[in-house]
């Protein structure tokens, strides 16, 4: 006779990070009026294991304009929340989603002032 081979074990399913149902009207939100402004016209959505990511666009060729990144591993360290502009800066880092989309709200305002 041959060897027996064992069944594989089952593996747990790898877990995905997710947008909750607040923090992603609160994007989408803020999305909304930038696009009524005229400033953004496109956006993405990636869900990863590490991270789940809001991407906007002003054009869709083009590298996000900002990335709205949640990575629950820094939620005891910097906060899970952080914001990146189009070349890969983190311009906030924060606990509260609200206070990390301040600087976008802020040339929001500009925007519609001008």
């Amino acid at each position: 006779m041959g060897s027996v081979t064992p069944f594989p074990a089952p593996q747990r399913p790898a877990t995905q990070v997710g947008f909750e149902r607040a923090e992603l009207t609160r994007i989408l939100d803020l999305y909304g009026r930038m696009v009524s402004a005229g400033h953004w016209r496109d956006y993405a959505m990636d869900l990863g294991r590490d991270a789940a990511v809001f991407a906007a666009f002003r054009r869709a060729a083009e590298r996000p304009e900002f990335r709205i990144e949640k990575r629950p591993a820094l939620r005891n360290r910097q906060g899970m929340w952080a914001l990146i502009n189009e070349v890969g800066v983190v311009l906030k880092r924060g606990h509260e989603l609200p206070a990390v989309l301040a600087p976008v709200e802020r040339r929001l305002m500009k925007l519609v002032a001008d």
